[in-house]
């Protein structure tokens, strides 16, 4: 089924907390979910669908359910780590299409900063994971995982540390607009460089940021939408690849991202090009990421990565901005982030994005990972939105 046009983003909203001891992770889910429907001039009684992954508390849509006082005909829970609410917006869309729901509510929020779990990635010990006996023994982390990729990369292709950090010194260039940024300073290469090693090559400002926080948005008919207060945001295309479960032993090529199956087949189904898209939101869990998923999705070649995002490309103003609210390594990172791919998406296409908007822009492009390999493993998902008018 093509959901090309079929449905609109209608509301989004961020939470501004990037700390929130004394807010609960319901509360949290509560408190985006009236944000986004205030934003789109709809009230928890119109909502008939609701969409959540594994970041929502207690038995997941259920517990929201009651919560929230919701009467939905509609629940979608697939979870894919971070990168749940892209594949949710494709979801609710095609819901939306064959009229499952006509008003769908995406929430995601998290504490890990008040309140980080020891076993976050407690499936990394899981014996009844095949691959688990043969990786638990080299204790290996996410950050350290990372780095095996940026260290691959650096040997293939002759990548540097430098150029790892031009991504953060972009984030860091947005972050400085954006009044809810963790980190709003504005950093230099060398202050990149000088930070401390954490899994060698990555220094610490090449890993995210450590938030609280939560987003939500509401997908809608493309009738309904046009008696609503905010601008519309088509949702055009969405495509989802899984290439290997948890471990990093089933990844077939370390400097491959799974981004170059599921960004390409988004844009091809939402029949647009390279060319078309005006503003990247990429998931940034370390700046490695970003550069491999660049080129997965095809806007550099191969083992160009390095070369491509030197002094200032993806700045709001140079020729491929992304990640303009300052993404996760200057933004926020509640443990998962794609729905603040999402939420700075529609900001941007409807230009609400203040000294960091991207001018004239029409299409934009949100991708991101999932699960514990994030650079380019487990999965990646990716949509593509439009402004009309």
């Amino acid at each position: 089924m093509s959901i090309r046009g079929a449905a609109c983003i209608a509301g989004a909203y961020e939470h501004p907390l990037r700390k929130a001891p004394d807010t609960s992770l319901a509360d949290l889910h509560a408190q985006v979910a009236t944000g986004a429907l205030a934003d789109a001039g709809l009230e928890l009684a119109d909502v008939d669908g609701l969409f959540v992954s594994g970041d929502a508390p207690g038995i997941g849509a259920l517990t929201l359910t009651d919560h929230l006082g919701l009467r939905v005909r509609h629940v979608d829970s697939t979870d894919t780590g971070g990168s749940s609410p892209i594949v949710a917006v494709g979801h609710a869309a095609q819901a939306i299409a064959a009229g499952k729901c006509s008003v769908a509510l995406i929430t995601l929020a998290g504490r890990p900063r008040s309140a980080p779990s020891p076993r976050d990635w407690w499936f990394l010990e899981d014996p009844s994971v095949p691959e688990v006996p043969y990786e638990l023994p080299f204790r290996h982390t996410v950050a350290n995982t990372y780095a095996m990729v940026a260290r691959r990369h650096m040997h293939e292709f002759g990548t540097t540390s430098e150029q790892l950090a031009w991504v953060k010194v972009a984030a860091s260039h947005h972050a400085q607009h954006n009044p809810h940024a963790m980190l709003p300073k504005v950093v230099t290469v060398e202050d990149v460089l000088a930070s401390p090693l954490v899994a060698d090559p990555l220094h610490r400002l090449d890993c995210c940021v450590v938030s609280d926080g939560g987003g939500a948005c509401i997908v809608t008919t493309e009738e309904r939408a046009r008696d609503l207060p905010k601008a519309p945001v088509y949702v055009l295309g969405a495509a989802h690849t899984l290439t290997h479960a948890l471990n990093v032993s089933q990844s077939d090529d370390l400097t491959v991202a799974s981004a170059a199956r599921s960004g390409p087949l988004a844009m091809e189904r939402a029949g647009v090009t390279h060319d078309d898209i005006d503003v990247l939101q990429l998931y940034d869990s370390f700046t490695i990421t970003v550069l491999i998923t660049l080129e997965g999705l095809g806007f550099c070649k191969p083992g160009e990565g390095g070369p491509f995002v030197e002094d200032g490309r993806l700045a709001f103003d140079g020729p491929l901005p992304t990640n303009t609210d300052g993404g996760g390594l200057s933004a926020c990172h509640p443990g998962m982030r794609g729905m603040f791919l999402i939420v700075e998406a529609v900001r941007q296409l409807r230009g609400e994005a203040g000294e960091r908007q991207v001018e004239g822009l029409e299409l934009a492009l949100a991708t991101g990972y999932g699960m514990v390999l994030y650079t380019h493993g487990a999965n990646h998902n990716a949509v593509v939105l439009e402004r009309q008018g």
